[in-house]
């Protein structure tokens, strides 16, 4: 890898997509049914649009997934049941694949309706000096400002993150309440797409859990904790993942009925 690319270079990247097959809360839901296509295949063709990968991957742990995925023309790897994150995944997929990439992008499996859109919009700032890269988005609402089940991000003026946090951040500290949050300043919400330098990959992977990590539960933190950079992409898409059956039945009203 080169971190030094000129403009006249082609920048190669790959696009992963880690599906595992348990999950407590919706077990197998990569093989789930939406309106006649399972999620993970969904998920790869739409991630497969994105003019800005050179090739998309489903990086699994088990069979059935990686069987579905060559049966509907798609590419996949097995991978270890034992990683801990979709980051380690990512680099033991990586590593799997033939040919040379310059970064990585962690497509999450768990968005059937993602758009390509915001996958290249992230693709446009990897330039060969960006070492990381995710989405963040306007936070327009309070009940999206306050849930402390969505991270936020706080941007420096180089549009990179400060911090992350499950807490409404900053503070504002003179507010008389919080319907002022909103008037007084922008926030912003973290969309869970990462795009690596692959050197980058290799080096965070190796890292050992972090204090901020384990007090927020936010795995991007050991990154920052450890002197890492991350670009901040800002789009206007949302993200629409499926944790739940609630989940499925909410993003298929929304996109499908």
């Amino acid at each position: 890898m080169n971190s030094n690319l000129t403009d006249n270079d082609l920048v190669r990247i790959l696009g992963i997509i880690p599906a595992r097959y348990a999950s407590t809360r919706f077990p197998a839901k990569a093989l789930v049914d939406i309106g006649g296509k399972s999620m993970i295949q969904r998920v790869y063709e739409q991630a497969s649009k994105a003019t800005q990968l050179d090739h998309v991957i489903v990086a699994t742990d088990d069979e059935r997934i990686l069987n579905h995925v060559r049966e509907f023309g798609g590419t996949a790897v097995m991978t270890s049941q034992d990683h801990q994150s979709g980051t380690d995944r990512c680099f033991e997929a990586l590593n799997k694949t033939e040919g040379e990439y310059d970064y990585v992008i962690n497509i999450q499996g768990d968005e059937p309706f993602i758009s390509p859109e915001p996958i290249d919009h992230l693709a446009s700032v990897l330039n060969g000096e960006t070492e990381l890269a995710t989405l963040v988005k306007v936070i327009d609402n309070d009940d999206i400002l306050f849930n402390v089940n969505v991270p936020k991000a706080v941007l420096n003026k180089r549009n990179e993150v400060m911090y992350f946090s499950r807490q409404t951040i900053p503070y504002l500290r003179n507010a008389q309440s919080q319907e002022d949050f909103l008037k007084s300043h922008v926030f912003y919400k973290h969309i869970g797409i990462y795009a690596y330098r692959t050197d980058v990959l290799a080096e965070i992977t190796k890292l050992p859990v972090s204090s901020l990590e384990k007090a927020e539960a936010l795995e991007q933190l050991r990154w920052l904790e450890n002197g890492y950079a991350i670009k901040a992409v800002v789009t206007s898409d949302d993200s629409h993942g499926v944790d739940t059956p609630d989940d499925l039945d909410r993003v298929t009203r929304k996109f499908l009925l």
